[in-house]
């Protein structure tokens, strides 16, 4: 696996420390990191089938209200 080494602001680094050390779900920053760039990745990967799909003119809804519609049968 590549290796690389990066800056992080204070607070970065404390935020990643305490979900390492108290938390519990990482071994260790790295493992943490990784998991972050994974789910940015499918995030990104996501909003740009959402945005084809929205150009496609599937829906005529905007982002606002899909969002609106879907908070509104989430407990369904």
């Amino acid at each position: 696996m590549p290796r690389q080494s990066i800056s992080l602001t204070v607070q970065n680094d404390a935020w990643l420390k305490d979900h390492v050390e108290n938390i519990g779900d990482y071994a260790n920053k790295s493992e943490l990191v990784n998991d972050l760039i994974r789910r940015a990745r499918r995030s990104e990967s996501i909003n740009k089938k959402l945005e084809i799909a929205e150009k496609s003119g599937f829906t005529d809804q905007s982002p606002n209200e899909m969002l609106t519609d879907f908070k509104a049968h989430q407990g369904r």
